[in-house]
């Protein structure tokens, strides 16, 4: 594997270990170039989950690009990164269960809306702002009332 540090070819695994309900195994290696260490994840390569895009478009299913758009809703919030992994292993989880192999983002954009909601109201608002579109002040002040109506 090439060290992300270096660039050097070879490394040595230090440490291996099963992690996700030994769905994933995670290795710690060791560049033989630099010394320096980082960490590898290897998963069974599974046939492509795909999701619909809003304008019909298909696109393969990408758990990291689900993580950054959390983390980008949860930019300086006191939100643990366990959780939004934990978000993004649903949401994935959802996605692999889907019979037809194939999930619209609308689906996958309200499920993370929802998890968000429960974790963090101004990451949920950040999300849905993104999300959703909104082309004006009315359509962003309606979903905050109805944040806020939740609430009480």
């Amino acid at each position: 594997m090439k060290c992300p540090f270096c660039g050097h070819l070879e490394d040595k695994v230090v440490d291996s270990r099963e992690s996700k309900e030994g769905e994933v195994i995670r290795r710690r290696r060791e560049c033989l170039g630099c010394g320096k260490r980082f960490t590898s994840y290897e998963r069974i390569d599974q046939i492509p989950h795909m999701v619909v895009k809003k304008d019909g478009r298909r696109e393969r299913f990408d758990r990291e690009k689900v993580l950054a758009g959390l983390l980008k809703a949860c930019e300086k919030r006191p939100v643990p990164i366990k959780a939004l992994e934990a978000i993004a292993d649903r949401v994935e989880a959802r996605v692999q269960e889907s019979p037809d192999r194939e999930v619209p983002t609308a689906e996958v954009g309200e499920f993370l809306m929802e998890q968000l909601r429960e974790l963090d109201k101004v990451a949920f608002v950040r999300f849905a702002s993104v999300y959703r579109e909104f082309k004006d002040v009315d359509q962003f002040m309606a979903t905050l009332k109805g944040l806020l109506e939740t609430r009480e």
